[in-house]
């Protein structure tokens, strides 16, 4: 087990949290989450012992280990991928190397017989005869093919490095896992291999992450980095975000009586206990959901910002046709005879492994790359606006600020509307004047929704419009979408975003496409895991 006593921690002047007073208990995943600088990686490395607290202290169960997902990518550049992962136990790999350093003594003594028979025993409780097969299998899991184990650190690319680092936090099963944001550079196989991984781990997990359908698949708590202070709460991510915002209405309705206002919080309850009675954690996590109270349920100082895209024209039936796109990057075609019809109203998630694919194709149907061959030809109707992956070339040696920066692309160009414009997507006072070349990422993200929803148009294309968000961000692009009456084509690895806004999924792969009209994002996955099991049955 560990838990933290009195823990505070000032940065200058400026506090991030004060009296952090939390027991973290085996059994349970504790999700952490916070705005942005909020202190939640901080947070994460004070439990690890990497960041000193300026008061209290963090108390560890004797005898327990804890392991970090590490973040410096280079610091086993010299090591064996496998070795690197065993070496998560520092216990049993220092014992290895002992035990190696011993029996290639060509002097071996009686004494060094001692101990290396003491060493054999320790390293036999410690599993140590599973080491590599465990290790091994946990690369596998990760998409790490055996043909990498034995290259060096060095050798591999950064998402490989990355799920290198994440196998080794999970290698021997610690007692306590701290892992900050192990979904980062992994693909959806591996994110759900994980989800089962630590939904099957038996000890104490705390993660730091921004994949909402991942924190609502493991967690059984959420720890809260708000008003400086770091609350514990029951539930899965969607559970806070649900009673934070009732917290929220409630407090605006001060008319209300508190009867009525307990009958709204005893329907929220059972609602979400109903939810949590499917998952591996629920009989725990239902029994404390069941005694939650109103003074239990807080409103959050989070900011959300306004995401809202309103065509100035509502498009007819015919809105793009492709036929046999075709296109072939430095000698690999990433396009095959595309072809497909969009209809009004489709929401369309495109799905499959090749990345770049996807990004082909909205360049090719954008204007930004001519195709080898085929056609594509949009409604006369229609008015498409694209945000691409890349937002490199609308910042990069721009001198202006954001006020001007929106300008540019607004036809009302008063600056009460434009600052209006920016403030409801958290650019307030100051912050409307800043350089639009010295933005951050999630910054730039906002201005580029932003020029979007200026645009009116009722055709968006996306490509991963939630990278470099915060989960406050995320979540109010998600339901921008849901509400849009238009029509959207777009590519995502948020489980949760293409979930709630496709009504159909298109999979680009090798062979063509695979068009799933009418479905969901998760039958489409489950129809893609029958039919893998399909096709290994009949190997």
């Amino acid at each position: 087990m560990i838990s933290t006593s009195n823990i505070s921690l000032r940065y200058g002047g400026r506090k991030l949290f004060e009296d952090v007073n939390i027991k973290f208990t085996p059994g349970n995943c504790y999700g952490v989450i916070g705005a942005n600088g909020a202190g939640k990686s901080t947070f994460l490395k004070i439990l690890s012992g990497e960041v000193e607290a300026n008061t209290g202290e963090v108390i560890i169960t004797p005898g327990e280990r804890l392991a970090v997902l590490k973040q410096n990518h280079f610091e086993f550049d010299e090591h064996p991928v496998l070795e690197t992962v065993i070496m998560g136990h520092e216990r049993l790999y220092s014992i290895m190397k002992e035990k190696d350093a011993l029996y290639a003594k060509p002097d071996f003594t009686d004494e060094d017989g001692i101990k290396a028979s003491e060493l054999e025993g320790e390293f036999a409780e410690l599993n140590g005869w599973e080491a590599e097969s465990e290790a091994a299998a946990l690369l596998m899991g990760l998409e790490i093919g055996v043909e990498l184990h034995d290259k060096l650190m060095k050798d591999l690319d950064g998402a490989e490095k990355v799920r290198v680092l994440l196998a080794q936090a999970l290698f021997g099963k610690p007692d306590i896992l701290l892992l900050d944001e192990p979904t980062n550079h992994l693909d959806l196989k591996s994110i759900r291999w994980l989800e089962n991984f630590l939904m099957d781990f038996e000890n104490t997990v705390i993660v730091v992450s921004h994949d909402r359908h991942f924190l609502n698949k493991i967690c059984t708590h959420m720890v809260d980095v708000d008003f400086g202070k770091v609350q514990l709460y029951v539930g899965n991510y969607d559970f806070w975000y649900e009673s934070s915002q009732l917290a929220l209405q409630m407090a605006k309705d001060q008319n209300k009586k508190k009867e009525e206002k307990i009958k709204e919080l005893e329907a929220f309850v059972a609602r979400f206990s109903a939810n949590a009675s499917k998952s591996k954690q629920a009989t725990s996590r239902k029994k404390q959901l069941d005694k939650i109270t109103l003074d239990d349920i807080k409103p959050s100082s989070r900011k959300y910002p306004f995401v809202g895209f309103n065509p100035e024209r509502e498009a007819g039936n015919d809105l793009l046709t492709v036929d046999g796109l075709t296109k072939t990057i430095d000698g690999v075609k990433v396009l095959d005879n595309v072809s497909f019809i969009v209809t009004k109203g489709d929401k369309i998630a495109f799905a499959g492994t090749n990345e770049l694919a996807k990004t082909t194709l909205f360049q090719i149907l954008m204007g930004e790359l001519e195709a080898d061959s085929g056609s594509y030809k949009w409604g006369v109707t229609t008015s498409q606006s694209y945000f691409p992956k890349d937002n490199t070339e609308f910042f990069e040696g721009v001198d202006l600020s954001l006020v001007d920066w929106l300008r540019q692309f607004s036809e009302e160009k008063s600056e009460s509307f434009i600052r209006g414009f920016l403030g409801r997507m958290l650019f307030s006072g100051e912050e409307a004047l800043k350089n639009a070349n010295v933005l951050s990422g999630g910054e730039k993200v906002r201005c580029m929704l932003s020029r979007m929803m200026l645009s009116g148009a009722n055709v968006l294309l996306l490509d991963e419009p939630t990278n470099h968000l915060d989960l406050e961000s995320i979540t109010s692009v998600n339901n921008g979408l849901i509400n849009f009456s238009g029509t959207i084509l777009f590519a995502s690895h948020d489980h949760q975003f293409v979930q709630t806004v496709a009504n159909r999924i298109i999979e680009i792969t090798p062979k063509g496409l695979m068009d799933r009209q009418q479905i969901t994002y998760d039958e489409y996955l489950e129809n893609a895991d029958i039919q893998k099991q399909l096709e290994e049955m009949y190997k």
